[in-house]
């Protein structure tokens, strides 16, 4: 098996098939790819992949191809461009400070805006249990750009993958430069809270989807009994982290 067909290597017990794009579809992503991304794909059956929502794919018999695989893929690659990126122009930065930095760079929050400026929402396919979920929308957004990344990769190779995130994350590094290490949100919230008595702040866990290997766990912050903030993340902390981002966004404290 090659490397290419082990990418796309079927799950135990599902059965996958080429979706057959539309030319609409096909220029569509074209368009996308060239004025969005700025990337031109040889191969753009893996970008209408990497936009495909299993929700979506599971409206077919048998299951047309979806984007988990390419979200893991690109995952990984984001992880790896961000720290090369890091490594390179933050020389001053310990180890643990480069982690810090990256997971505040790599979160939903940038993923979830970065999709929407580029209106990557306009072409991604999903079913109609998730058009219909409004919790759901920032973490499929955040999922399709991870994948998208991952369709870079896998179709372009690791140079034009990591020129893509150097350049859709730009802002971003240029705001830790001038910020630097990203705070952590719950420590800040907890300042305030401290600073207000007697405020009491709790977190509390909403709930938890997806296989046991790709988790997304949802919390709020809790000031006195009342949600301040929602927040989703691909672990409890995480999640916890946004939803005090979002508390201190509602109490003014952040923008």
């Amino acid at each position: 098996m090659t490397i290419d067909e082990k990418i796309f290597e079927e799950p135990e017990g599902e059965y996958w098939v080429d979706a057959k794009l539309s030319r609409a579809r096909r220029i569509a992503l074209e368009k996308f790819a060239k004025e969005k991304l700025g990337v031109k794909f040889s191969h753009i059956e893996t970008l209408d992949i990497a936009l495909t929502h299993k929700s979506y794919a599971n409206e077919f018999e048998p299951l047309i191809k979806y984007n988990e695989r390419l979200e893991f893929l690109g995952d990984a690659v984001l992880g790896l461009a961000t720290a090369t990126y890091l490594f390179k122009h933050f020389t001053h930065l310990k180890e643990g400070e480069l982690t810090k930095t990256r997971s505040g760079i790599v979160r939903q929050s940038t993923l979830t805006r970065i999709a929407k400026e580029i209106n990557l929402g306009n072409l991604l396919l999903l079913g109609p249990t998730e058009i219909n979920s409004k919790r759901g929308r920032d973490s499929n957004l955040e999922d399709a750009m991870e994948a998208v990344i991952g369709a870079i990769y896998y179709d372009k190779g690791w140079e034009v993958a990591r020129d893509y995130v150097f350049r859709q994350f730009k802002d971003e590094f240029e705001r830790v430069k001038v910020t630097g290490i990203p705070k952590d949100y719950k420590s800040k919230l907890q300042e305030v809270i401290q600073h207000k008595p007697p405020l009491k702040l709790t977190y509390a866990e909403l709930g938890a989807n997806g296989p046991d290997h790709d988790r997304t766990f949802e919390a709020a912050a809790l000031i006195d009994g009342k949600i301040y903030g929602r927040g989703v993340g691909r672990s409890k902390k995480a999640a916890e982290q946004e939803a005090a981002r979002k508390a201190l966004q509602k109490m003014g404290e952040i923008n």
